[in-house]
């Protein structure tokens, strides 16, 4: 279905023929999915709908250009430019519609993402990285408006960044830089604040980015002038536009019906970004939404009978055909042969997809009913267990829910009894969850075997009389190692570049390795998070630098929506393994207070959240996450760059392991849990409680996502019998995941012989000033009485009330 473009400027009619009716059978082919689409989820048979139907002929331009190496990071309406680049057949099309959770049938995400959300493999089966110069890539969509620009600025950057920085091994990554990333997006979604910041994030950086707004003048129901100033993106993006006095973009419009044009408009667009690092914005305009928004509603009930007709008579498809009669290339007649094969194509397409899909559903099904047959007949309640058998049988087209469903249930029937029947089929549910589950669930984290989780733990190593010096030291000449070591590591963010970073942490680091390894951002977080999305999703080694923790509100989207999902999303087949660089913990003031972490846990699962307690930790951290391929967040406790550390010898090599506490001081009388900034005042704490009989152990969590794989606290629990949990964050937020992880997870609960405590900050952020910081956040006396309280309730003889 691929399109073969040709470049050389003499071809035969037959030549320019042939490929005129291979780009229309294609529409045609892309048309026809999505009308049948539509009425699949209409009969039931999908959930939901969302296709392309109306954007089928500038897509074809755009697939005319689009080079292996290039990268797409798109919206849900590509489906035609997938088929053209010969990456989406009809079957994986309906595959996807369907939900089925077999790669191989829907390679875009395994049935993980509804429809129109495309990508393509970068790893293999290993998870090691394919050669993606011998491909077209499409980066894995995402559901949420202008979501896609983010990650589209940072895979344009790769492109830069392999042209201009010498000693990176680009293999299977870049051919010098020649590569442009392609973006798409509706036009009612260039409202967003996403769009905007990607649109002078890459004007600024200069690079070969090419965003094509799909017009058609809708977003849902709400019309253009409701949605833009002057209802035209072009038009108010002028600003931008390049000149012989400053750099900017190429702004390129386009009628989105008109096939030459098309061409003509992506040929240039591609030279510009490809040859001169320009970004192109090219405005397609003139485009219609056939079938409406999606499934979810028709939209006559909001375009008048006028527009209705208009979008008809404009329809591009309709126009191609016309243009390819008038000009002698094919007739009537020849493309109504075409058409009436395609639809039979796609029938039998949309058919074998569905049967893939159920077939193998069937015969669980079939597998089932038998042995709740089998159960009944051996049990009391044969007629209750028997109904569920046919209910179960008589299920048309069954789901996996429904078979999961009736077993589980049948076995309510024979709690009381025993017999050969029910073991197997007690078995065999326990087997199909366990051989189900992952359908749905697996590659949250990377399974290869480069998951971070499996880098072993190496000690800092000091010299016989270590150097004291700031925390900030070691971490800015552990960066120095790191990039000596690393060649396609490199860090960004705000203030990062020409002072080192706010804390001087990578001091004078950008004299050394250059402006584009160690480069200033203006304030933008969210493409400073999408820079670094693009780049490891291209093989680069990125650290984006977000200058606080409370900042990083401004990314959680992206952070959520986009790079923790990537890898889950796409079944493994892509990733992106950054490294979030942030700081935060016991600040004082309400902006600056560090206290959003019950919130960032629950909103980037498949990321790692680090919470080193001191520079050398958090430098172990960033040395171990570079010998893996997760993405982390790795939070520096900001009021410990001052603070004195031992200077280690093998800077660049020591690693802090990740899922694994420290005890950092042993007692017995209660368990006391924390982690960052806070864990000191808990240490002192501690020291203070020994003055009154209290031996209080303390472990330093250093990593919450994950939390203790090894299940060391359970252990001090079961020692000590108590346990009191303490952070800076707000009441029932990290503070309340590490005591389900404890009580639950670990089965700790079993071990307390009082009850579990959490001691957390105040529900508001913090005041300002060391007062606001007292009040309003755990102090050591708030530690030391509340586990004195706690004691004073099992021995109030040996620790009476205060």
């Amino acid at each position: 279905m691929q399109t073969t473009p040709k470049t050389a400027k003499d071809i035969s009619f037959e030549e320019f023929q042939s490929e005129i009716l291979s780009d229309y059978k294609i529409a045609v082919t892309s048309r026809e999915c999505s009308l049948l689409g539509r009425r699949e989820v209409l009969t039931g048979k999908a959930k939901f709908g969302i296709f392309g139907d109306g954007k089928e002929v500038p897509q074809l331009a755009w697939a005319k250009v689009f080079q292996n190496g290039d990268f797409r990071s798109g919206y849900y309406r590509d489906q035609t430019f997938m088929m053209a680049i010969g990456e989406l057949s009809i079957q994986q099309f309906f595959a996807g519609l369907y939900g089925d959770p077999d790669i191989n049938h829907d390679p875009m995400s395994a049935g993980r993402q509804m429809g129109g959300h495309f990508g393509t493999h970068s790893l293999d089966e290993k998870g090691e990285w394919k050669n993606l110069l011998k491909q077209k890539n499409s980066s894995a969509d995402i559901s949420p408006t202008a979501g896609q620009m983010p990650r589209l600025l940072g895979l344009a950057q790769a492109s830069k960044i392999y042209r201009n920085v010498e000693g990176i091994n680009a293999s299977n990554f870049s051919d010098k830089g020649n590569e442009v990333a392609w973006g798409t997006i509706g036009n009612a979604s260039t409202s967003e604040g996403l769009f905007f910041e990607t649109i002078n994030a890459a004007g600024v950086l200069q690079v070969p980015m090419v965003i094509s707004v799909w017009d058609d003048e809708y977003g849902i129901s709400v019309h253009a002038k409701h949605q833009t100033t002057k209802e035209n993106i072009s038009e108010i993006l002028k600003g931008f536009q390049r000149d012989d006095k400053a750099k900017g973009y190429e702004i390129l419009k386009v009628k989105g019906w008109d096939y030459v044009a098309l061409i003509e408009t992506y040929q240039k667009a591609s030279k510009i970004a490809r040859e001169e690092h320009v970004p192109v914005l090219i405005h397609v305009v003139e485009l219609t939404q056939p079938q409406g928004h999606s499934t979810s509603g028709s939209h006559e009930r909001y375009k008048s009978k006028k527009r209705l007709d208009w979008e008809t008579e404009r329809d591009c498809i309709r126009k191609m055909r016309e243009w390819i009669i008038g000009n002698g290339i094919s007739t009537e007649l020849e493309l109504d042969a075409i058409e009436k094969a395609i639809k039979k194509n796609v029938r039998d397409g949309k058919k074998a997809a569905w049967e893939a899909y159920q077939n193998p559903i069937k015969e669980e099904q079939q597998q089932a009913t038998q042995l709740i047959n089998n159960l009944a007949n051996t049990s009391v309640n044969k007629a209750f267990i028997e109904r569920l058998a046919f209910e179960l049988s008589d299920v048309f087209e069954p789901t996996r829910k429904d078979i999961a469903s009736a077993v589980r249930k049948s076995l309510r029937y024979v709690i009381s009894e025993n017999s050969t029947e029910k073991n197997a089929i007690q078995n065999w549910i326990q087997e199909y969850l366990e051989r189900v589950q992952p359908k749905y669930s697996s590659h949250l984290f990377s399974q290869s075997k480069k998951s971070a989780l499996y880098v072993k733990e190496v000690l800092p190593t000091y010299d016989t009389s270590p150097e004291d010096v700031d925390g900030r030291l070691v971490l800015r000449n552990n960066f120095d190692a790191i990039f000596k070591k690393y060649p396609k590591t490199l860090i960004f963010g705000e203030d990062t570049g020409a002072i080192g970073d706010v804390n001087q942490g990578l001091e004078g680091l950008q004299e050394k390795y250059g402006e584009l390894r160690v480069a200033d951002t203006g304030i933008r977080e969210a493409t400073i998070l999408g820079q670094g999305i693009g780049m490891a999703m291209r093989g680069l080694r990125p650290i984006a630098e977000i200058q606080y923790l409370d900042y990083i509100l401004y990314a959680l989207q992206i952070m959520s929506d986009d790079l923790a999902t990537l890898h889950y999303r796409t079944h493994g087949k892509q990733k992106a393994p950054l490294i979030v660089r942030t700081r935060g913990h016991r600040l004082e003031g309400i902006w600056h207070s560090g206290s959003q972490l019950g919130g960032i846990l629950n909103l980037i699962r498949g990321m790692h959240v680090l919470v080193p307690r001191n520079m050398t930790k958090a430098a172990g951290f960033y040395n171990t996450l570079l010998e893996g391929d997760d993405p982390a967040l790795i939070v520096e406790c900001l009021n410990g760059y001052r603070l004195k550390e031992k200077l280690p010898n093998n800077l660049g090599e020591f690693k802090t392991p990740i899922g694994v506490v420290e005890t950092v001081k042993n007692g017995n009388d209660i368990t006391l849990v924390s982690y960052g900034s806070t864990l000191r005042i808990v240490r002192q704490a501690a020291n203070e409680l020994l003055e009154v009989g209290i031996d209080a152990e303390v472990i330093d969590a250093q990593s919450l996502l994950p939390f203790d794989l090894n299940h060391d606290t359970v252990k001090s629990v079961a020692k000590t019998n108590r346990l009191m949990v303490i952070d800076e964050d707000v009441p029932g937020g990290a503070s309340a995941y590490l005591l389900n992880e404890i009580l639950e997870r670990q089965n700790a609960y079993q071990y307390l012989d009082s009850q579990p405590k959490t001691l957390t900050a105040r529900a508001h952020r913090p005041a300002y000033g060391t007062d606001g910081d007292y009040f309003s956040k755990p102090s050591v006396e708030d530690v030391f009485e509340n586990v004195y309280a706690m004691m004073h309730e099992v021995d109030p003889k040996k620790y009476p009330k205060f």
